[in-house]
């Protein structure tokens, strides 16, 4: 049974991102029959940068991460999300499943408050930084229309964001910015503490 299961969400998966190519391709073959080919050139080098970050995701091996990323646009949400890596490919593995479930609860409060007549984004920044003893950072950014701002600074307070460390916070009424790092000792701990 759990075979079929994958199997289904493979053919899932793959059936999104045809779309997605599907998309673009006929925005390539419009603008070409328009003869716009500036646009044409410009659609193409967005492509390729995607295309990019996607592969540095990839490379950090942080697979629930990168599936979550690169799959989020695919359900109905408030917002655009996008991503960007910076600095050099690294192996933050120990970081996959607490930054995932960290920014699952903070994207899913975002899309609760978010207006959804407003023209929202959020962008995510990984920075990795340049050797393997800098501190990986992940900067979440978004813009719009908020409609609940108290929801999210409740959030903020009441939940324990063990291992998150969050280093900047900052609420406005159509920006919230966060920016965050793991505490890679607490990983461990809690790690030890569940084996016992």
């Amino acid at each position: 049974m759990k075979n079929k299961q994958n199997e289904i969400d493979i053919v899932n998966i793959l059936s999104h991102s045809r779309h997605d190519w599907m998309n673009k391709l006929q925005l390539i073959k419009g603008n070409l029959s328009l003869q716009r080919y500036d646009r044409v050139q410009e659609i193409v080098e967005e492509i390729v940068i995607e295309a990019q970050q996607e592969s540095k995701l990839c490379n950090l091996n942080i697979p629930l991460f990168a599936s979550y990323l690169m799959t989020f646009n695919w359900s109905n949400r408030r917002f655009l999300l996008e991503y960007e890596v910076l600095g050099d490919t690294r192996n933050i593995a120990q970081y996959d499943e607490p930054i995932t479930q960290w920014s699952k609860k903070f994207l899913d409060i975002l899309d609760n408050v978010a207006d959804q007549t407003g023209e929202n984004r959020v962008c995510i920044t990984i920075h990795t930084g340049h050797t393997s003893e800098e501190t990986v950072r992940f900067f979440f950014d978004f813009e719009g229309i908020i409609n609940d701002i108290e929801q999210i600074a409740n959030w903020r307070q009441e939940i324990d964001h063990s291992p998150i460390c969050i280093e900047e916070f900052d609420i406005q009424a159509y920006q919230v910015t966060a920016a965050i790092s793991v505490d890679e000792t607490r990983i461990y701990d809690e790690e030890e503490s569940e084996g016992l």
